[in-house]
């Protein structure tokens, strides 16, 4: 079982008391985290991440909502979703969500969480292998109805081979419109996950980051980069500053949220 899990289960559950500015109302993260028998207690310690967290997932919500105003009917996928659950946000009454992760975490999460209505379904997939679109059964051809992608706390932990992969089957396979969301923290962080306050304490490590934004649409001609949020940029003025100054000499910021658009024109 996947040990990062824990990492943004526990900062929906028990973080919104440490930042009410970023905070989220899960209402199903302390129960989960509770079912796991956690406390929290070690991944608060880790203020920073709780905040990135919280951050991150309100973009993203905030991200599927401006989505489903202009496409209130479309597929919204969460990509390693853990036992994240984006459905309470998101549900307009006629957008359909899927949940899928490694088959292992969705057994947990079946276990878990409430069982999908109609317009809910959970999938097995593996983002490290050729062949997830298929899994989740995503459009056959780039024409239709646009669908939104989200995986956050994925990508830095695949190689960059298997990244490219993920990106080059996005832009080859989605409908044009379509939106893939995701975080990921630069390259000097590969390798050098002992370093980072939650993640040193599992097993994981950090394989992958981009270098420069070119690579994210690289793979892809229909790959566009719409947007990018620095996640951080709101903990207090001395990391807003840095990663402005980081951004501005290496010409992408240290750890932010990018938006990736599969566009014909």
């Amino acid at each position: 079982m996947p040990s990062t899990l824990r990492i943004p289960l526990a900062a929906r559950a028990l973080g919104d008391a440490l930042f009410p500015a970023v905070a989220v109302g899960d209402a199903q993260a302390a129960r989960l985290l509770a079912a796991l028998g956690d406390d929290g207690s070690q991944w608060l310690q880790d203020r920073a991440s709780v905040y990135g967290v919280l951050a991150r997932t309100r973009y993203l919500r905030s991200l599927a909502r401006q989505f489903l105003q202009a496409h209130p009917g479309a597929r919204v996928v969460n990509l390693g979703c853990g036992l994240s659950d984006y459905g309470q946000w998101l549900d307009n009454g006629r957008m359909r969500m899927t949940d899928a992760d490694l088959p292992e975490v969705m057994a947990l999460r079946r276990q878990l969480l409430p069982a999908p209505g109609e317009r809910h379904e959970m999938r097995d997939v593996d983002l490290s292998r050729p062949g997830w679109w298929d899994a989740l059964a995503l459009p056959q051809r780039p024409t239709g109805q646009p669908v939104f992608l989200f995986c956050e706390g994925v990508l830095m932990y695949l190689g960059p081979e298997q990244v490219q992969q993920v990106l080059r089957t996005f832009g080859e396979r989605a409908p044009a419109g379509s939106l893939l969301a995701f975080d990921a923290l630069c390259w000097l962080a590969q390798g050098r996950a002992v370093l980072h306050a939650s993640v040193g304490r599992t097993a994981a490590q950090f394989t992958w980051g981009p270098r420069r934004r070119q690579e994210l649409v690289a793979p892809h001609q229909r790959l566009r980069l719409v947007g990018h949020q620095p996640v951080m940029s709101g903990y207090g003025w001395p990391v807003a500053a840095t990663e402005q100054l980081f951004e501005a000499f290496w010409g992408l910021p240290f750890y932010a949220l990018y938006i990736l658009c599969a566009d014909d024109r």
